[in-house]
């Protein structure tokens, strides 16, 4: 865009912003009053501590009276009705690197994006997903509880064996999909998917995450042993199934997730292995009811994964990932979201009818409204990503609440018994 041609659209705006280098050489934003003189903008004066700006890049910045000058030499373009702030922001990514390379050699050390480990951790394993594994767990726990087998320490080793492959996953899932361009090519993430981010954001090296991933999975595997040792070998092919699947959802040569198999090995995964396990675990066998228990949960965390490749299908389709949303027109993928909800509340009913299941766990159809409003949200925001965000908040949620009412409903079935 020509500077002649940017100027006179300014004055829509209310505030300038200057960015400029700060004392460490990082990018530093300040906003002010401006008007639109002959070839150039008038600045009020901006201050950021004990220091006055006086350069600005893309042009120069001189006193002018009470304020300044500003001639631009360069203009650019952008129109949040045309790209979403989000979205450009992805998109400056390559320009940001650059920006870091430029500005390590001019120090001569590498610069980086700066932040808190304990942050850089929190993204990087993406902790707020564990929903997905405490609720199996809980509900093998359960079962065994109504059962009357409980042992709080087995019960600890089991939570946090689960925790430790959860992690390995998502941290392993970030590495894939970052070495087979998936996250790369993805210019719209979201809260809930799209991946972490902090590879491409330079937060987190790619042998950290790879570190990171092989100490979870170290720690799932070591007490998955003592647990097969302290439980019995009839545990073992449940862990090695929960391992291998977690591990080649998207590793090569499997990448079972590209071959459009990662919901079905997500249900698995985080339903019956996890739920069956942990009741296994309490009482040295498996039976019927944990299974029924374990199919809700399970269709609910694959549609968390379901309505989260919405927003990533079309980078998932460039790097080759051939999720079930790639493979499928939008009807399609709506008429599967509805059938998996339906097929999660039939099994709890059937399960009760044919008193497999205890009446309280009928407690779990009350969130049927939030499956309502989340299909509602999927229908109508399809192509809009960040405004689809909310409602895939409303699906994890679903699948939060409705195993914690399952959850519930077993432990009122245990006390009234």
């Amino acid at each position: 865009m020509k500077v002649a041609d940017a100027l006179p659209r300014l004055p829509n705006f209310s505030h300038a912003i200057l960015v400029v280098r700060d004392d460490a050489g990082y990018p530093l934003s300040a906003a002010t009053a401006f008007r639109v003189i002959d070839g150039g903008i008038e600045l009020a004066p901006v201050k950021t501590g004990e220091n006055v700006i006086r350069d600005a890049a893309g042009g120069a910045l001189n006193p002018a009276g009470a304020g300044w000058r500003f001639v631009p030499r360069t203009a650019r373009g952008w129109d949040e009705q045309d790209l979403s702030f989000p979205e450009l922001c992805q998109r400056a990514l390559p320009q940001a690197r650059r920006y870091l390379v430029q500005l390590s050699a001019e120090r001569g050390h590498e610069v980086r994006p700066q932040m808190a480990l304990g942050w850089r951790f929190f993204l990087a394993t993406r902790l707020p997903f564990l929903s997905a594994t405490i609720v199996p767990v809980f509900l093998g726990l359960a079962a065994a509880g109504y059962d009357r087998r409980f042992s709080i320490g087995l019960a600890l080793l089991t939570l946090l064996g689960g925790v430790a492959i959860h992690l390995g996953l998502n941290v392993a899932n970030d590495i894939f999909d970052t070495l087979s361009g998936a996250d790369e090519a993805n210019f719209t993430p979201t809260q809930f998917s799209g991946g972490s981010r902090v590879l491409q954001y330079g937060l987190v090296s790619l042998r950290q995450m790879a570190i990171i991933a092989s100490t979870c999975y170290a720690i799932a595997i070591l007490i998955g042993l003592i647990l097969v040792l302290a439980t019995g070998p009839g545990l073992l092919w449940v862990g090695v199934a929960g391992v291998l699947i977690s591990y080649f959802y998207t590793a090569p040569p499997l990448r079972l997730v590209h071959r459009g198999l990662g919901e079905v090995c997500v249900a698995l995964g985080f339903g019956p292995i996890m739920t069956l396990g942990a009741y296994f675990v309490q009482t040295g066998h498996y039976a019927l009811r944990p299974l029924v228990l374990s199919i809700p949960v399970g269709l609910l965390v694959m549609l968390i994964l379901y309505a989260n490749e919405i927003p990533d299908r079309g980078a998932d389709a460039k790097a080759g990932k051939r999720t079930l949303v790639v493979r499928m027109p939008k009807d399609a993928v709506l008429l599967g979201y509805v059938a998996s909800v339906a097929a999660t509340y039939v099994v709890i009913i059937l399960g009760v009818v044919l008193r497999i299941l205890p009446w309280p766990t009928l407690l779990a159809l009350l969130t049927a409204w939030l499956a309502y409003q989340t299909f509602e949200g999927l229908r109508a925001h399809y192509e809009s990503p960040y405004q689809l965000m909310p409602f895939l908040g409303k699906n994890v949620k679903l699948h939060l609440y409705t195993g914690l009412l399952l959850v519930l409903g077993m432990l009122v079935a245990t006390v009234s018994r």
